[in-house]
């Protein structure tokens, strides 16, 4: 997949961009609000390679795992995903993001996810659902600016509560008619 937003292309991560993803994801601020129990950081260059070898058997298109690449310098800010999610009983996918710390704060989780709602949907996904940890303020944030629907607390997908949001097509539809 390669997307163009305004400032960003999504795209999948490259072998050469193994140190960036390094110290994105060994990164405690980063890493505490990605899945269930204890964070684990990233240790090492070769666990690096791994995982982006890892993203790119993920990728089943509309799914995948993707690089967001600032366009401005080719700088690689962080990672966006749809992917099915854990436990799923009925093919439930999910968006998600994280970006290294020097990239919070100037709206390119919402630029990226934005565009992977719009590959999600043209790819024929019914729904798209995001889950955070309860106290994420921040992602919440994200997905409130997405237009997501806010539906409260949920246990299903991961074993500690998550803050549920939604965008189903039909409502990404609207929004994309109206123009918000």
């Amino acid at each position: 997949m390669h997307v163009v937003t305004d400032r960003l292309l999504i795209r999948p991560w490259r072998h050469e961009e193994a140190p960036r993803l390094l110290d994105i994801l060994s990164r405690l601020e980063v890493v505490k609000w990605l899945g269930d129990g204890e964070p684990k950081l990233m240790r090492d260059l070769e666990e690096a390679h791994e995982r982006i070898d890892r993203y790119a058997e993920r990728s089943a298109p509309p799914l995948g795992m993707w690089a967001i690449e600032r366009t401005a310098d080719g700088v690689s800010v962080g990672t966006v995903l749809l992917l099915t999610l854990p436990n799923a009983e009925h093919g439930e996918v999910e968006i998600g993001w994280h970006l290294h710390p020097d990239s919070w704060g100037h709206g390119y989780a919402t630029e990226a996810a934005r565009a992977v709602l719009a590959h999600g949907f043209a790819g024929g996904l019914p729904e798209i659902i995001a889950v955070s940890h309860t106290d994420n303020r921040a992602s919440q944030a994200v997905m409130r600016r997405l237009g997501m629907e806010d539906r409260g607390v949920t246990d299903k997908w991961y074993a500690d509560p998550s803050a549920l949001f939604v965008m189903t097509a039909e409502r990404w539809a609207e929004l994309a008619r109206t123009g918000t």
